[in-house]
């Protein structure tokens, strides 16, 4: 099916905004947009336009609340088909581009904790190289330390413990080993800036008890195969998404990792794609040649057209990159059609580490494909395969021989 048309191929706006309707008809293309849309958000800019004139607003005084206002009149005339804030977002984007209005209001400065959390956050950015979800996690972490902490500069060692011993009291182990990883990082950076006058991450304390965690957990190759089968491969979204079922399974690429690909970093031909991870490390990964040739299907057949360098992208209007969310959003809709267990993105990376171990792969040469690191990363797959440590297992005394 092609895309959707209309007959109408021109709207003449009138009025006040009449001199920038060329502006948005190439702005809204420039994203992604339909004909089709393209004629309803211009006709809804022409109504705009012919509203400003009866309520005497100018081009100027635009502004979102302003927008608000017109669609809730226009809604209680006309309904609420074709009444939309996000086309009028575009108006105002092309507006303040050209300097017609000023732009939105900026918001109030944020309060003391909440700049010193965002500088926390910068810092774990830069200087530490975590991932944005990571340092998100930490700062969340942050913010809940000083919510209960009265006054960081007198902060002492006996309140951070108590502050693990509230947390230990509310959530699981392994939620609690988090926070403290958190708030040792906050509390050494708040060391470095000088905001305390020791530093005091030593003094929360390490939690001890075991996660409830399991073996790792990999899917069978017959599902991680119905997974592939289930994309639509006639359709632009199901080469998309078939090429990055074949990064996960074959590569073993985090979701992150698979969102931020670039065309400039495949190599045709060296045959190899470069991987950013975590911690800003850049890896050079050979490109097999089915996750190759199913890439660039989707290149040729199946990515809008557009000067973004990002690999995949959103198939509908605006075009943007997929992100970490919605490659596992790729993930979750195979699985609901192919009628396997729904499961996350990182189960994939699981199971190339899984099959690896069947294969008899020794544990440096899987932390070597999965980019792990240290041995500790890699070590959990030495339980995977339980029937090899069955035969080396001392029996339990006093049992059965």
């Amino acid at each position: 099916m092609g895309r959707p048309t209309s007959k109408v191929t021109k709207v003449v706006v009138r009025g006040p905004l009449a001199p920038f309707s060329a502006a948005v008809r190439s702005r809204l293309a420039e994203e992604g947009y339909t004909p089709l849309t393209i004629v309803n958000e211009l006709r809804q800019v022409g109504h705009l336009s012919r509203w400003m004139v009866a309520t005497d607003v100018a081009v100027a005084d635009l502004t979102t609340k302003r927008l608000e206002v017109f669609l809730e009149a226009r809604r209680a005339v006309a309904g609420s088909a074709n009444c939309s804030l996000q086309g009028l977002r575009l108006l105002l984007a092309v507006l303040q581009d050209l300097g017609v209005t000023p732009g939105e209001r900026p918001p109030a400065p944020p309060g003391a904790a909440e700049s010193l959390l965002a500088s926390f956050r910068g810092h774990l950015l830069a200087e530490r190289g975590l991932a944005e979800c990571t340092a998100d996690a930490y700062v969340a972490r942050a913010r809940r330390f000083l919510a209960g902490c009265a006054d960081l500069s007198t902060m002492t060692s006996a309140e951070v413990t108590r502050a693990v011993q509230r947390e230990a009291a509310r959530v699981s182990v392994g939620s609690t080993q988090y926070f403290v990883a958190g708030l040792r990082a906050f509390l050494r950076f708040c060391f470095v800036e000088g905001l305390v006058g020791a530093d005091l991450s030593a003094a929360a304390l390490a939690v001890t008890g075991r996660r409830r965690s399991s073996l790792p957990k990999g899917i069978a190759a017959g599902d991680a195969q119905r997974l592939l089968e289930s994309c639509d491969r006639r359709r632009s979204d199901g080469r998309r998404d078939f090429a990055i079922l074949a990064v996960l399974i074959r590569l073993g690429l985090r979701a992150g990792e698979v969102a931020r690909l670039t065309l400039d970093d495949i190599g045709w031909r060296a045959g190899e794609i470069v991987v950013h991870g975590k911690g800003r490390r850049t890896d050079r990964l050979p490109l097999p040649a089915d996750v190759g040739e199913a890439i660039v299907a989707y290149l040729r057949r199946g990515r809008p057209k557009t000067a973004r360098r990002e690999v995949f992208l959103r198939m509908l209007a605006p075009i943007e990159p997929l992100g970490r969310g919605g490659v596992s959003c790729v993930v979750r809709r195979a699985c609901r059609r192919a009628g396997v267990a729904e499961i996350g993105a990182h189960r994939l990376r699981h199971t190339l580490a899984c099959e690896m171990v069947a294969a008899g792969v020794e544990l440096p040469e899987i932390g070597a494909v999965l980019r792990h690191r240290g041995v500790s990363s890699t070590s959990i797959y030495a339980r995977v395969n339980v029937d090899a440590l069955r035969e080396v297992a001392l029996p339990w005394p006093g049992g059965e021989q």
